[in-house]
């Protein structure tokens, strides 16, 4: 067993086998460790996110090590079935690979019994695993940009469905007409882990398959002009709802999401006096315009903008960080920032959107939460009076904003898999500058640097579970630095993280900027080491 730092708040537990990261799960679900926010499990790891004000990580580990990995988790009674058409695009080729004919793999992936062994990459997808160890069979070399909802595939020691359109490096055999996620259904994941997973040939089988009927889109609501609203007029990048996240739902494949910047997302709540983690809207670039139906207040906090605000009588500019009063009429618009990527819009009262599994955040990666927010939207304003405070007039930036063509710094923590890298491959991403690509988004800001991080080898990484403001590395060495809608899990390794204090930051440093990653120490595992003042024993 070994303990990897990932973050500030964050560990890996690396071990033998699935069997014994499953026991350590099941061990930890049943009798829980104090401080312990939320576990991820993988193929050999568990990615554990704790409060380093309860317990450090070392206190942790301590803990951890003392836990039984011997025992067997016990089979579900849950079995799901999934028909399959095996036409896939890589069916011969895993035939080729397996030394096997095409009939015999498709014989051997339907007489195998599975088990969901955890959830991750994206919502609704499970790693199954105890099919037919000849089925092993190695990702593809050269991954799909595009693999459609509904493929049945393999990877290594694993099957799986995709349940969206997704890139992907997976072996597709077919396809199924089952929807792996629906967020209608209870859960909206059709794979949890424990659940047992039975293929069968829909042209073999001689039976009928019942298939659920897509339920209806629900019928948009009817806006009221009479009600309070804010109608978009231009949206050159699509507007989110955010909130601080979307946690406890990493056993469906679905991470946290939330405001990039945090910071200013809760400034913007306090400019207007609503209840913290009140749903804003975050903005990116410039462009975005609305007209309010009704007077209210706004606060903007967040990349340097200058706000106008037009009726038929008056015309002014507003900037962020105070409350803008705005009439019936009053028409909106953002101009580009000087400074900053994003931008939090807040509204006194709140607006009137529904929160999906217990959170308003919109992964812009999983499509899960609200709807995107584009011209010709109507947002609806909830107009809630209880629970507000005052406005707030005396709010700053939290931090210098960072502008095109200038370098940022980010502190980072080495690991989990600094080791799969050379000291020059190290040198090289903390020495070089790495210019952020127009290709970056929420998912993650994707970097372009001169020289690549050299690896040891390339050896393939089992899927495990990654963090917010993690580093990875993928064949090309030009790193991808993970924002909050980033998959759960990932295949390549991550050479270190952001620390969490300038997570914010990452999240608002713009196009072109360049960033600097200051490591903050060397890489080294975590000793287990139980520490009184945090564990609980008394002195």
């Amino acid at each position: 067993m070994r303990f990897l730092p990932v973050s500030l708040t964050t560990i890996l537990v690396e071990l033998a086998d699935l069997d014994q990261t499953l026991a350590l799960f099941a061990s930890l679900e049943a009798h829980p460790i104090d401080g312990i926010e939320e576990t991820v499990p993988a193929a050999r790891t568990l990615m554990i996110r704790f409060r380093p004000e309860s317990i450090r990580a070392e206190a942790l580990a301590a803990e951890i090590a003392t836990r039984d990995l011997s025992a067997k988790i016990a089979p579900s009674d849950k079995l799901v079935e999934i028909p399959v058409r095996y036409d896939g695009e890589d069916l011969a080729d895993v035939a080729e690979l397996t030394g096997l004919s095409v009939e015999e793999v498709i014989r051997r992936h339907t007489d195998s019994e599975f088990t969901v062994a955890f959830c991750g990459f994206a919502p609704g997808f499970g790693y199954l695993v105890g099919g037919d160890p000849a089925l092993h069979v190695p990702r593809r070399q050269s991954p799909r940009t595009r693999i459609p909802i509904g493929s049945v595939a393999l990877a290594g020691a694993f099957s799986g469905v995709y349940p969206q359109n997704s890139p992907g490096g997976w072996q597709i055999l077919g396809t199924t007409p089952l929807k792996m996620w629906d967020i209608e259904r209870d859960p909206g994941a059709l794979f949890q882990p424990g659940y047992r997973v039975r293929f069968f040939d829909m042209d073999k089988a001689g039976r009928s398959i019942d298939v659920p009927a897509v339920k209806p889109a629900a019928p948009k609501a009817v806006i009221n002009k009479d009600a309070a609203h804010f109608e978009v007029l231009a949206a050159p990048m699509p507007a989110v709802f955010q909130d601080l996240g979307r946690y406890g739902q990493t056993g469906q494949g679905v991470s946290a999401s939330g405001a990039l910047d945090r910071s200013a997302f809760n400034t913007a709540n306090r400019i207007v006096g609503n209840p913290a983690n009140t749903p804003c809207l975050e903005l990116t670039l410039g462009g975005f315009s609305f007209k309010s139906s009704s007077r209210t207040v706004i606060g903007v906090a967040g990349a340097s903008c200058v706000i106008t605000i037009k009726s038929e009588e008056y015309s002014f500019e507003a900037n962020p960080y105070a409350p803008i009063s705005l009439e019936p009429g009053d028409v909106v618009t953002f101009s580009n920032p000087s400074a900053g990527m994003r931008c939090y819009l807040a509204v006194r009262g709140g607006f009137d959107v529904a929160p999906v599994l217990g959170s308003a955040a919109t992964d812009t990666l999983a499509v899960v939460g609200p709807e995107s927010v584009f011209a010709g939207s109507v947002v609806n304003l909830r107009d809630e009076k209880t629970g507000l405070s005052s406005v707030s007039i005396d709010e700053v930036p939290a931090f210098d904003l960072p502008k095109a063509g200038e370098v940022v710094t980010l502190d980072i923590v080495c690991g989990p898999r600094t080791d799969w890298f050379t000291q020059k491959g190290l040198e090289t991403l903390t020495s070089q500058l790495w210019q952020v690509t127009p290709q970056s988004s929420r998912v993650g800001i994707r970097l372009a640097g001169e020289v690549p991080v050299e690896r040891k080898d390339s050896a393939e990484l089992p899927s495990e579970g990654t963090a917010n403001g993690a580093i990875q590395i993928p064949h090309s060495g030009q790193p991808v630095l993970f924002l909050a809608d980033h998959p759960l899990t990932g295949g390549y390794p991550v050479i270190g993280a952001v620390a969490e204090y300038h997570l914010d930051l990452a999240g608002q440093i713009p196009i072109n900027a360049k960033i600097q990653f200051r490591p903050l120490g060397p890489f080294t595992e975590i000793p287990a080491v139980k520490n009184r003042e945090f564990s609980g024993d008394k002195p």
